[in-house]
């Protein structure tokens, strides 16, 4: 199923209590509480967002994309889609869209992906899991590569074949397109502002992308 659902939002920037311009190849997390909505904004268009959320009281209970697929029928996310928990529990709801699709299979590169998908000398770039692991360190959440599930990739198109293989396409975002959700439990969000340069997800130009949240009004 590849249905877009293109939804717009009343909310206004100028009242957010959280307003952040991540560079590319840069970590981020926030722990936002139930009822506050959370918007991604892809600045200049075709940046894919690494994006993972978890239980922020129980950092065990993290989102599932196989949970989140089941739940929805669907591989791709867009708006009334409920991002689930490992436990079967909704952690936020994407309540608009003007996207209108998000991956949730591609998952996020690595050194080792790198190497593999790309060439050895590609080893070493800059890549999300590091990014991940990184701005957790930073934040003291006494995280590591064992929490790290598979994640959601806003913004990234990665079609399905007929015969079920993924493949890296340009992305189906533009210019100041965004997605938001409102947080259904207290939640951390844990972000990598994807620098891959190897594939189209990013146009092979990776970009910043303007982070904001809103209060339980």
């Amino acid at each position: 199923m590849s249905s877009f659902r293109m939804t717009e939002s009343n909310l206004d920037p100028a009242a957010a209590a959280v307003d952040v311009t991540l560079p590319a190849g840069q970590g981020w997390t926030q722990e936002v509480a139930p009822g506050d909505v959370f918007r991604i904004i892809d600045l200049e268009g075709n940046q894919a967002v690494d994006t993972l959320f978890f239980n922020s009281r129980d950092i065990d209970e993290r989102y599932s994309a196989t949970e989140t697929i089941r739940a929805q029928g669907n591989i791709y996310l867009t708006t009334g889609t409920r991002l689930m928990s490992s436990e079967g529990r909704s952690l936020l709801t994407i309540v608009a869209d003007t996207c209108g699709r998000h991956d949730t299979l591609g998952g996020a590169c690595s050194a080792e992906s790198n190497q593999v998908r790309y060439a050895l000398d590609k080893k070493h770039m800059h890549n999300c899991r590091d990014s991940f692991l990184l701005a957790l360190a930073r934040h003291g959440h006494g995280m590591g590569k064992r929490d790290l599930p598979n994640n959601i990739n806003f913004f990234m198109n990665v079609p399905v074949t007929p015969s079920g293989e993924l493949t890296f396409a340009d992305g189906v975002s533009g210019p100041g397109r965004y997605v938001e959700m409102r947080a259904d439990r207290p939640v951390l969000v844990l972000i990598s502002n994807c620098p891959q340069l190897n594939n189209p997800c990013n146009a092979y130009n990776p970009t910043p992308v303007r982070l904001l949240v809103w209060p339980k009004g």
